[in-house]
């Protein structure tokens, strides 16, 4: 690894993760990616917060509406994206600047291509989508608006996921974060300009996230070229090496499939909703939209536990992979008690704040989602910590299946429960489901032999 650090300019910018101490590394790493996170999570989420309050609850229900049908679209290319970079991470932790840039040339052939036929299939399947899932036809044509301007623009989506995703892959997780501030701050002024002002509805949304999403693109390229060249492959990395290029579309596969089936999930539990009136769409809009930001420092350290086991899985060190999944599983523990805290006392506040509505049902509806969930994110924390390290380890298979598992309830809770139990069922779908994915994925990551090689030894 020597040899790539003096490669690069951005040193005081990088965690070490093979060498000494865990936790604190851990922490450094996780907190500029949770601010990220919440970066990202700003550009949707001022779109929610003046669309409720500009345009009413029939525009917010046609965002909510939309935003499962983006998922979908770009669920597949983004976690092709992170499973691309596990292989770029690996290459780093071994200590190989040749292969680290040939995965970086590999990553963005197979990233195009993918993104291109995610772009050309949006286009083609995206009304008849909406129909089949039931979209209210007071909201279908500004859900449709909406949704159409940002997946044609997935591109942009993709590049940044791919450039910030390979700067943490080498232990930078500060630089993409000032980026995505620079970036949501353009997002908020120019959401104000052209819903509030130029008066341009849910496409004036749209048309401000895809403008702010491409501040941040530039300003990584920018970055990556001047202050960490390992990472800028030239003419000859990009000559197709048949393995790399099998592993790197395979590990973006399994992620990208792995993501395509939980949208998927999430597009059919959709539509369930969808038939129980805009109100309930209103409420549950607003209650993931608060759901998403309390999920924020669990996805943050699930991104830290992706780049630690990576690198180390690269360096062979199966003992620091146990030591820090068994951090993560603390720090998930904590953190669930303190936010269902929070959750409990606040959420009457949050939906009333992010929604605009003084309606009694979105309200209700809304306050109920967000206090039953919450004890529930230790489970998905556990889930998605572990289902991250199998990724990591170079297991393709078994995070997949987990997928598999959540997209079949959700089809049996919108068939059958959702008809019968309305919006409770909605509520309970997902912790139930949680329940049976994560006894796979322990038992399968704490028995993997190489997590298993040289247990007890301090050396590792």
């Amino acid at each position: 690894m020597g040899t790539l650090s003096s490669k690069t300019s951005d040193s005081a910018n990088k965690t070490d993760f093979l060498n000494g101490k865990i936790f604190m590394p851990m922490l450094c790493f996780a907190i500029p990616v949770l601010f990220s996170i919440f970066f990202q999570q700003l550009y949707n989420t001022v779109d929610t917060l003046i669309v409720g309050h500009t345009l009413g609850e029939t525009a917010l229900a046609a965002i909510g509406a939309a935003v499962p049908i983006y998922d979908l679209l770009i669920g597949f290319a983004l976690g092709f994206g992170n499973g691309m970079a596990i292989v770029t991470a690996r290459c780093y932790g071994a200590g190989d600047e040749q292969m680290l840039k040939k995965s970086v040339a590999a990553s963005i052939v197979i990233g195009m291509a993918v993104v291109a036929v995610l772009t050309v299939l949006s286009e083609i399947i995206m009304i008849p989508l909406l129909r089949l899932l039931h979209t209210p036809d007071e909201i279908m044509g500004e859900a449709y608006r909406y949704i159409s301007i940002i997946t044609r623009f997935t591109l942009v989506m993709f590049a940044y996921n791919l450039c910030a995703g390979i700067l943490r892959a080498i232990g930078n997780s500060i630089m993409p974060l000032v980026f995505l501030i620079i970036s949501s701050i353009s997002n908020i002024l120019l959401d104000y300009l052209f819903i509030a002002v130029l008066d341009r509805g849910l496409g004036g949304a749209a048309e401000a996230t895809v403008i702010a999403q491409s501040f941040s693109v530039l300003l990584c390229l920018i970055y990556i070229v001047k202050k960490a060249p390992v990472l800028v492959p030239l003419k000859e990395h990009f000559k197709i090496d048949v393995e790399l290029y099998r592993e790197t579309a395979a590990q973006g596969l399994s992620m990208g499939f792995m993501g395509c089936f939980v949208s998927a999930g999430s597009v059919i539990l959709q539509s369930g909703i969808n038939g129980l009136g805009y109100l309930v769409i209103a409420a549950h809009t607003a209650a993931r939209r608060m759901y998403q930001f309390c999920m924020i420092p669990f996805i943050a350290m699930m991104q830290t536990v992706n780049t630690f086991v990576s690198q180390n899985y690269g360096a062979r060190k199966p003992g620091r992979i146990r030591r820090v999944m068994r951090y993560a599983y603390m720090y998930t523990a904590v953190l669930t008690v303190i936010i269902t805290i929070l959750v409990w006392i606040l959420a009457p506040y949050m939906i009333r704040w992010i929604s605009g509505s003084d309606e009694a049902e979105v309200l209700r509806n809304g306050m109920l989602y967000l206090r039953i969930v919450a004890p529930c994110y230790f489970i998905l924390g556990l889930l998605n910590h572990t289902r991250t390290a199998l990724q990591a380890i170079g297991q393709k298979i078994l995070q997949v299946l987990s997928s598999v598992i959540e997209l079949i309830g959700k089809i049996l809770f919108t068939a059958v429960l959702i008809p019968r139990f309305q919006y409770m069922a909605v509520i309970i779908c997902e912790p139930v489901i949680w329940c049976f994915m994560v006894a796979e994925l322990l038992a399968a990551f704490w028995g993997n032999p190489f997590i298993r090689e040289g247990r007890g030894s301090s050396t590792q």
